[in-house]
């Protein structure tokens, strides 16, 4: 029988179509999925779509729809993407399915029951977006830790389950089982910033909003997010408190969770603790996943600076996105992706190196033999050389899947691809095919070639599913399984190969970029031409409500203030101004001491175009009065209006 092998993803919140940075978590864990097929596992992969929360239910009433319709719209948008990306999933869970909804409940009863939930009333503040409540000292300049957004005042009645009453338990999980959290810097984050300092019960149910899972015994209640999300891991397989199926026996506990590392902290601590309270085994492992950012920078609508993978895959083909995303991403550290480095890696990696080998190889055993495999009679020590790349690329390539290092997997494979290409410089044969008597030896060459090929063409596999199908079609191989990389001798003597095809046809990286940018100029909303008014007297000095509405004035504080180095007039000033922060340099050294001004608050010019002063960059102004021609006043502003409101 062979050992199962239980996968997941997070599944997906179905509230807007997903960016690629996303989507790279489904294309990691079907890699996965694929290799531990490969060898011989029993796998089952399961994803999905979460889809309550109070984040959908008001997106649905701007749309004008119901919530299920909303829902029904994205969540048919995101298994679109991930079938398009080549996902070979098994279960594909949405949070609205009728059975997870009705288990759902029966575990919300069994832990009230247990006497693990109860109710009470939560009092804090709320993060929309995130669905997370905060403590005022969780806040980070007043907003959320989490996105950075406003949180909201919130006051209702509310279950809770108690986490803190398992929390030594996890402790000495975590401590007794070390491969649990992966990569080590997520344990130690998780364990430092969470477990050490205490955890706080859990609230599990909502009374402010509809859509979710009611409390089937106090109807005017929801079942809270992740007590509804995570739970989709058992549900998926069948778990039932009052008997579950034989499929989630079978693969329950789960071998893995995919997960991102921004959601960390439910997966480690929310789940495990919950699970304990089932009396359930906990999963084996899980892997938080850097995130893949856009440049430099997260990706953001606001930003605009969001690719989309379906985008991706009709500039570049679905193939050779799967290939950037696997192979771009470091283990731990957060992965960029721009369009000019996916051209510069398809060119350099797919169409020079892979492509390359290949094509030239079917090109020259139908050139030289008439497409028929020769026998490799004439060995020479440089062939053992071929042979132990192979080998070594093999053993790295299983290695480093086993740690779900996919780049380090495939740098293992392209580097043997390349000693292929270098083999070819090195036999040379094209001078080979010039005197009968070497071809003998061309012919041992191209089967070493061509079994050099399948050896990559079966290691590519996981990542490029169709890729290597191509290859081995071409080299007329059905040998396709991690066990037929044993000996160097997988292709059939006598066999026929196909007909070269470009892999990947190389890219004018100038063209490509411009066709894109036409693209992203062409789907921007086009603007509406402003209607002609007859022009208008005006006195001089007077301005209109338009001219004002310009003008962006806001409050800060004063947090740092020091003065700039050669200059008896400029101040620098360190200013929360309730967003990211801001440096503003002002000319008002002559009235003001540094020590003076630090914790005031004043009005600042917040879009003002930034500038430098005495090589020091401003990105404000601070209002202030010019009292007498030797006198100015900074206008400071009442303690009690916090920072970032607007002056209007």
């Amino acid at each position: 029988m062979k050992e199962k092998y239980y996968l997941t993803t997070a599944i997906a919140y179905a509230s807007r179509k997903p960016h690629i940075g996303n989507t790279y978590e489904i294309v990691l864990a079907d890699a996965i999925a694929r290799f531990k097929r490969m060898q011989g596992y029993d796998v089952h992969f399961c994803t999905g779509t979460d889809e309550h929360g109070q984040k959908v239910e008001e997106l649905a009433k701007s749309a004008g729809i119901s919530p299920q319709q909303y829902v029904d719209q994205v969540s048919g948008e995101i298994k679109q993407i991930w079938d398009l990306m080549g996902s070979s999933y098994d279960t594909f869970i949405r949070t609205t399915d009728p059975y997870h909804e009705k288990v759902v409940q029966k575990i919300f009863k069994k832990l009230y029951d247990k006497g693990d939930i109860y109710k009470s009333e939560y009092e804090g503040m709320y993060c929309t977006p995130c669905e997370s409540f905060w403590t005022p000292t969780q806040l980070v300049d007043g907003k959320c830790p989490d996105c950075g957004r406003e949180v909201v005042p919130t006051k209702e009645e509310a279950y809770f389950f108690r986490m803190s009453k398992y929390q030594d338990r996890l402790m000495q999980y975590i401590q007794d089982h070390p491969e649990f959290i992966q990569p080590k810097s997520r344990e130690n984050e998780m364990v430092n910033n969470f477990l050490k300092p205490g955890l706080q019960d859990l609230c599990v149910s909502r009374t402010s909003f509809k859509w979710g899972i009611p409390v089937d015994f106090d109807p005017k209640h929801v079942v809270y997010v992740w007590l509804d999300a995570l739970t989709n891991y058992i549900t998926a397989l069948g778990y039932d408190p009052d008997g579950s199926s034989e499929t989630f026996e079978k693969y329950w506990p789960a071998d893995v969770h995919i997960i991102g590392k921004d959601i960390l902290r439910f997966h480690t601590i929310y789940w495990p603790i919950m699970l304990m309270a089932l009396d359930l085994p906990l999963p084996k492992q899980i892997f938080g996943h850097p995130w893949l950012l856009s440049g430099q920078d997260k990706m953001s609508k606001s930003i605009g600076n969001v690719i989309y993978a379906d985008d991706l895959s009709r500039q570049f083909s679905m193939e050779a996105v799967r290939f950037y995303l696997l192979s771009e991403m470091p283990y731990a550290q957060d992965g960029s992706i721009t369009y000019e480095n996916v051209i510069t890696r398809y060119n350099s990696e797919l169409a020079n190196t892979l492509g390359n080998l290949v094509n030239r190889t079917v090109t020259m055993v139908n050139k030289y033999f008439e497409g028929s495999v020769c026998e490799p009679t004439a060995k020479e020590p440089l062939d053992e050389e071929l042979v132990s790349a192979a080998k070594t690329a093999k053993e790295k390539f299983i290695s480093c899947m086993e740690a779900f290092k996919t780049s380090d997997a495939i740098d293992a494979i392209m580097t043997f691809a390349r000693r292929c290409n270098k083999y070819i410089d090195e036999t040379t044969p094209w001078s080979l095919a010039k005197e009968v008597s070497s071809m003998p030896r061309l012919g041992t060459v191209l089967y070493n070639l061509l079994e050099g090929i399948r050896w990559i063409a079966v290691m590519l596999s996981p990542f490029m599913p169709d890729t290597s199908k191509e290859i081995l079609a071409q080299i007329n191989s059905s040998l396709d399984s991690l066990d037929s990389l044993e000996g160097f001798n997988g292709i059939q003597v006598g066999s026929k190969v196909g007909q070269p095809k470009a892999l990947f046809a190389r890219i004018d990286e100038a063209k490509k970029l411009a066709e894109i940018q036409a693209e992203i100029e062409a789907a921007k909303p086009k603007k509406e031409a402003p209607k002609k008014q007859q022009k208008k007297e005006t006195v001089p000095g007077v301005i209109t409500i338009d001219d004002f509405a310009k003008v962006q004035l806001c409050v800060a504080q004063i947090k740092e203030c020091v003065k700039v180095e050669k200059s008896d007039k400029l101040l620098k000033l360190q200013l929360d101004d309730g967003a990211a922060g801001r440096q503003v340099v002002s000319g008002i050294a002559t009235w003001y001491k540094p020590e003076d001004l630090i914790g005031k608050k004043v009005i600042i010019v917040s879009n003002l175009k930034p500038a430098k002063l005495r090589g020091v960059e401003s990105q404000g102004m601070i209002l202030a009065a010019d009292c007498s021609e030797k006198e100015v006043k900074v206008l400071f502003v009442d303690e009690s209006i916090p920072c970032g409101a607007k002056i209007r």
